[in-house]
C-alpha cells in the first residue's frame, strides 16, 4: 500500500499579497492531491479561534476533516488540522497538548485504510530549540504509550533549520525523517522547516517540495510531500 502525505503551513490563508484567500489554499491542495494532509495555522489565534477555511468549502473537496477541534468554529487544535480522503475510515481524532510557554499542540487521527490501522499526527513546533526537543519527546511518548501500536506518520512545521541537527536528533532508531527540501519562505525558499517523519513500518518512495506559481503566492510556506509505502511485517 502506497499513500501520499503532505504537510502545509497555510499562514492562516494569507498569501504574500496580504490577502486572505481560502479558495487559493484549496486550489494548492488540489494541485498536491495527497491522501492525507496536515495543515498548520489553519485557525486564527485570537478570539474564538475560527477556521480560515470554511467547513462548507471543505465539503466540496476530496477530503474530510479528522475531528479534533474543541471550539465550534475551529477545524483543528492550536491551528493544526488533518484532512484525509473521504473513502478512508476515521476511527478517532484527538487533540494533543504539547509542553510549551505559548499555545502549541498537535492533531492526531487513527485511520483504517485497506484493512490496516494507521496513525497520523500533524503539529507545529516551537521556535525554541529546547522546547522543540521537549515537544518531540512528548509526541514520541504518546505514540509509544498508545494502547495499540500501528504505523505512524508525524508531519508539520518543525521550525528546525538543520536537516539532522538539534531537535531532529530525538527521532532516533525506528524513525525516518523525510526532509523534502527548502520550503520557507515560499518566494525564495532557504529553510527546510517542514518535514514528514515515518515510523519504521514505512519506506519512503519519493518526496518533494511543491513549488508552483500558485503555491509561491498562497502562503509563506510551500507544501512538502512524501509518498510512503507500507512494508509487510
Amino acid at each position: 500500500m502506497k499513500l501520499t502525505f503532505a504537510s502545509y503551513n497555510i499562514h492562516k490563508a494569507v498569501g504574500l499579497d496580504r490577502k486572505r484567500d481560502p479558495e487559493r489554499i484549496l486550489s494548492v491542495l488540489h494541485e498536491i492531491d495527497a491522501d492525507v494532509i496536515a495543515l498548520q495555522e489553519a485557525d486564527r489565534r485570537i478570539g474564538d479561534r475560527a477556521t480560515t477555511i470554511p467547513r462548507a468549502e471543505l465539503d466540496d473537496t476530496h477530503w474530510r476533516l479528522v475531528e479534533v477541534a474543541k471550539r465550534p468554529r475551529s477545524i483543528g487544535w492550536h491551528g493544526n488540522a488533518l484532512l484525509v480522503r473521504r473513502d478512508m475510515d476515521v476511527r478517532s481524532g484527538e487533540a494533543l497538548d504539547l509542553p510549551t510557554l505559548e499555545p502549541r499542540g498537535a492533531a492526531c487521527g487513527e485511520l483504517m485504510v485497506e484493512g490496516k490501522r494507521l496513525r497520523v499526527i500533524g503539529t507545529h513546533l516551537d521556535l525554541s530549540g529546547l522546547r522543540r526537543r521537549e515537544q518531540i519527546r512528548s509526541l514520541l511518548d504518546f505514540v509509544g504509550n498508545a494502547a495499540q501500536q500501528c504505523p505512524t506518520v508525524i508531519m508539520g512545521d518543525f521550525n528546525q533549520w538543520g536537516r539532522a541537527t538539534g531537535a531532529m536528533r530525538e527521532f532516533a532508531k525506528g524513525w525516518t525523517v523525510v526532509t523534502p527540501g527548502r520550503s520557507y519562505p515560499s518566494r525564495q525558499p532557504v529553510a527546510t522547516l517542514d518535514r514528514i517523519v515515518a515510523s519504521n513500518h514505512w519506506k519512503c518512495v519519493s518526496s518533494e517540495v511543491h513549488h508552483s506559481v500558485l503555491s509561491a503566492q498562497a502562503s509563506d510556506h510551500l507544501p512538502v510531500i512524501a509518498t510512503l509505502e507500507l512494508l509487510e511485517k
